[in-house]
């Protein structure tokens, strides 16, 4: 059974995986550091995730789903149009390059690229992460007139042309590449659903 100190120790140890995956990589990661960073005992990570690293890894990639996903309703709470959602999300990603200096990235794209021909269990999890985003996305999409393939294609568009964006600003440094791709899709966003032709 575990108790409310031990959630926040598990807790913990999914936040410094997370964080550390996003400054590190997965590989560049050890389970000593993430102990360290999370200032958990040594024995808790294996108390609480005792099939070790994947585990972990994987629940720090399902934490980040969530916080994205988290972050996008919140945006569609608050925008006017589907492209300014998507503006306002590229805002908070470039304020995270930025503040970071651009040590921080993805965790997500991150994982799938360094452990997606690994380790099915996290390209799994990766896989899931990446749905998360485009299934309410294209629930929405389709709720505003498109068709359901069509809402699919653009939603599946719009998650991988920003996770592409994210990498190529911290290859580069620079976040233009994000501002590009919010001005690009955010204009494919925003326009009308195409007609069928019958």
């Amino acid at each position: 059974m575990v108790t409310d100190k031990g959630a926040r120790t598990s807790g913990r140890l999914v936040e410094s995986m997370l964080e550390l995956i996003q400054a590190r990589g997965y590989s560049g990661t050890g389970l000593t550091t993430v102990t360290e960073h999370a200032r958990a005992p040594k024995g808790s990570l294996y108390f609480h995730f005792p099939e070790g690293k994947e585990a972990l890894g994987e629940k720090a990639v399902e934490l980040a789903a969530d916080q994205f996903r988290g972050l996008v309703t919140e945006m569609v709470a608050e925008a006017v149009s589907p492209g300014d959602v998507l503006r306002r999300v590229v805002d908070v990603l470039i304020g995270i390059l930025d503040g970071s200096d651009f040590r921080l990235g993805c965790p997500v794209s991150v994982v799938t690229l360094e452990m997606g021909a690994h380790s099915e269990r996290l390209r799994t999890a990766c896989a899931a992460a990446f749905e998360s985003w485009i299934g309410p996305m294209t629930e929405h999409l389709a709720g505003r007139g498109h068709t359901p393939p069509a809402a699919r294609a653009l939603a599946t568009t719009v998650v991988s042309g920003l996770e592409g964006a994210v990498i190529v600003s911290r290859a580069r440094r620079d976040v233009q590449a994000l501002r590009d791709a919010a001005q690009v899709l955010g204009g494919l966003l925003d326009q009308p659903p195409a007609k069928e032709t019958p």
